[in-house]
């Protein structure tokens, strides 16, 4: 086999392969999708009970942007107004008693402060979501560094009293 074969060759397989993944056998489902058939596009399921607790919830991970803790269904959120700022923004907090938007979202990309908030930070449910109060569909056993680290320590010290 020459060199010019065998990439003759990888070159199909690169162009082929996702033609081939994109083609599932019709019918066929798995048990995450239900009767949805994996070549359709299932609807979304509607968007449910939304708490209204205005608890704040732990972060899972570093830099994870916060919860919202609230049913934010019918805010003006577009180019022309943002329900959010009225009353996070930092003029309206003493009155609102709300969190206020952190300071860097009043920063530009270089890193240079605005009077109003950053139009990169403006759309606030790019990165915050609400919550639902649903069953999950797997199972998540999912614990952030500091548990983990807790428990090594409380096993290391069981071991030493051993």
């Amino acid at each position: 086999m020459t060199l010019r074969s065998a990439v003759g060759g990888a070159l199909l397989v690169l162009v082929a392969l996702p033609l081939l993944a994109s083609a599932a056998p019709p019918g066929l489902t798995d048990a995450m999708r239900g009767a949805t058939p994996l070549d359709a596009e299932p609807a979304p399921p509607p968007l449910g009970n939304a708490e209204n607790k205005d608890v704040r919830r732990n972060r899972a991970f570093a830099m994870q942007p916060p919860t919202i803790p609230h049913k934010i269904d019918g805010y003006q959120l577009d180019r022309n107004a943002n329900r959010c700022l009225s009353c996070h923004s930092r003029t309206r907090i003493e009155e609102t008693r709300a969190i206020p938007i952190p300071a860097t979202h009043y920063m530009d990309r270089d890193g240079t402060m605005l009077g109003e908030v950053s139009t990169r930070r403006y759309f606030c449910t790019q990165c915050h979501v609400t919550q639902d109060e649903v069953k999950p569909l797997v199972d998540n056993r999912y614990q952030d560094f500091d548990a983990v680290r807790a428990n090594e320590k409380s096993k290391s010290k069981s071991a030493a009293k051993k």
